[in-house]
């Protein structure tokens, strides 16, 4: 066809949206677009191949009459003990190797995930212990390894295992080094390097370097906070009405009957693989009035930043627009008001061929993003350059009260000092934020949601101990507020602070799915035999 005296082809509209959404993972696409296709199309297994992604040649192929597809289903301690009968000669060192190989999922705490496991689905801690495999049966040494926080994720129990693979690998003559909060893996630490004195621009120093001793006995703190120690509750709060969850069972969950108390803070514990996600996101969420604050990572460019994520940055927009007298378009990077040598990105990149590209400041803005016109508009004496090079801590204070005040903007910024984010500064890139403060900024901006019920996965991700406190005080606002709170945790002290605890077990995968107990905290302790009721025993100081 013709357009503008320019002949074209038409593609079509099914085509075009085939190709454009259903080809692509639903998981990669935006929210609004994969809403759409959830609506439009039904995904399913595919009826040739009964969702194995395997041809007939490779599913009629068989050991012990089990298939390779049979195989991949197969919890992996199944497939180790399902190797341990394979008796056939010339294989012999392919088997060990991989019996080797299935033997550290067990020991690392995964033997409860299956080969065909989705890798998209895993969590953040299952992701990363699944790469810490790679090396357990290296024979390489002098090798230094870096771990960003590997007990997400882990209950108590499944620590010890952790730390027992941190010391094999160590012991082997490499050197592991180990971001992290829990005390547990701080213990076995021959060094500790201690960073602050506080977060964002009042941290970035060492405060101390040394042994576990030394550090107990140290001023910072995480010295303070080392041992502390959870108090139950005197009095816990009476549930206002329940959600019932019946014949739960999705993935490992046995027929799973539960009600969970509304009007409360529960918690949902168990250990890694026990059901909990399986329960809580396939059976509760989603129900009207429930908002979901999942460990799905936060879907932006380096142009996204804290303000535009959380909507501060409209309200803040619209007032520099009405104090000056003009659009509030000129008060965004990525509209009217941007630099024009930098497209507002405030850096230059630059292709260097079979190099790395290179980025640099952009000379004509000085790396601000905004045209220098836009600079001589200001609102409370700050320009909106440096409204957003504040800290949220800063932009409180700052929108709270005298001329600038606007509560619009502040009433944000609450919920994101409130989260513990204080010391982010309002405009820097989402793409430098940690995993933790990304699900922190997730919560802050959807505890906006009209929501009855808020669901949190592992909120005190990334969290230090003396932030934990924090935490807590934010989940009983919400309790107090009306709003019932299901969270899925295992650090104790937020199973001691909560009114009712589901646990999930005894153990994960196929020796899971089943609830073991449901009640307060004082009568898991008292009367729980469990292994949380273990774990948390021993941490409640009585």
């Amino acid at each position: 066809m013709k357009v503008d005296k320019i002949n074209v082809t038409y593609e079509g509209v099914i085509p075009k949206i085939r190709k454009s959404m259903f080809s692509k993972d639903v998981d990669s696409l935006q929210p609004h677009i994969r809403a759409f296709v959830e609506r439009a199309a039904v995904f399913g297994p595919c009826p040739s191949c009964e969702g194995t992604r395997l041809n007939e040649a490779a599913r009629s192929s068989t050991i012990d009459d089990t298939s390779i597809a049979d195989v991949c289903a197969m919890q992996i301690s199944d497939v180790a003990e399902w190797l341990r009968g394979i008796d056939a000669t010339g294989v012999e060192p392919l088997v060990k190797g991989l019996q080797h190989l299935l033997d550290s999922f067990a020991e690392i705490g995964l033997g409860y995930l299956s080969l065909d496991r989705p890798s998209g689905s895993l969590s953040g801690g299952e992701a990363q212990r699944t790469k810490m495999i790679r090396h357990l049966g290296s024979s390489l040494t002098d090798v230094t390894y870096v771990f960003d926080e590997p007990s997400i994720g882990l209950h108590p129990h499944d620590l010890r295992k952790m730390n027992e693979l941190l010391t094999r690998l160590r012991d082997k003559g490499n050197t592991v080094l180990v971001v992290e909060h829990k005390p547990e893996t701080i213990a076995i630490a021959d060094e500790v390097i201690d960073i602050g004195p506080e977060a964002g621009g009042g941290g970035g120093r060492i405060t101390y370097q040394g042994d576990l001793a030394g550090l107990r006995a140290s001023d910072t703190v995480t010295g303070r906070h080392l041992d502390d120690r959870a108090r139950l509750k005197p009095d816990v709060r009476k549930p206002t009405g329940s959600l019932e969850v019946r014949g739960a069972s999705r993935h490992n969950l046995n027929d799973v009957d539960v009600d969970i108390p509304t009007g409360v803070l529960t918690v949902i514990t168990g250990v890694a693989g026990s059901g909990k996600s399986s329960l809580i996101h396939g059976y509760v969420a989603g129900r009207d009035g429930v908002v979901a604050i999942d460990q799905s990572a936060i879907k932006g460019s380096r142009r996204s930043n804290p303000a535009t994520y959380t909507g501060l940055l409209e309200p803040i927009r619209k007032a520099f627009a009405k104090a000056n007298g003009v659009k509030p378009a000129l008060f965004s990077a990525n509209s009217e008001g941007a630099c024009e040598s930098c497209k507002g990105a405030g850096v230059i990149y630059t292709e260097l061929g079979f190099m790395d590209t290179v980025s640099t400041p952009c000379e004509d803005c000085g790396g601000i993003g905004f045209q220098p016109a836009v600079l001589q508009y200001a609102y409370g004496d700050r320009n909106i350059a440096e409204v957003l090079g504040m800290s949220a801590a800063e932009a409180l204070a700052f929108f709270g009260a005298g001329e600038a005040k606007l509560p619009a903007a502040h009433k944000i910024l609450t919920r994101i000092n409130d989260v513990g984010l204080g010391y982010l500064k309002i405009g820097q890139p989402l793409t430098t934020l940690s995993g933790g403060e990304r699900q922190r900024l997730k919560l802050a901006a959807q505890m906006a949601d009209k929501g009855d019920v808020y669901i949190l996965d592992e909120p005190t991700t990334g969290l230090h101990l003396a932030d934990v406190e924090n935490l807590l005080g934010l989940l009983d606002r919400l309790v107090d507020d009306g709003k019932s709170v299901i969270v899925i945790e295992h650090h104790q002290a937020v199973m001691a602070h909560a009114d009712w605890i589901i646990d999930l077990g005894p153990g994960p995968g196929h020796d899971g799915g089943s609830v073991v107990f449901a009640g307060t905290p004082a009568d898991l302790i008292a009367e729980g035999k469990t292994l949380t009721a273990e774990h948390l025993s021993e941490y409640v100081d009585n």
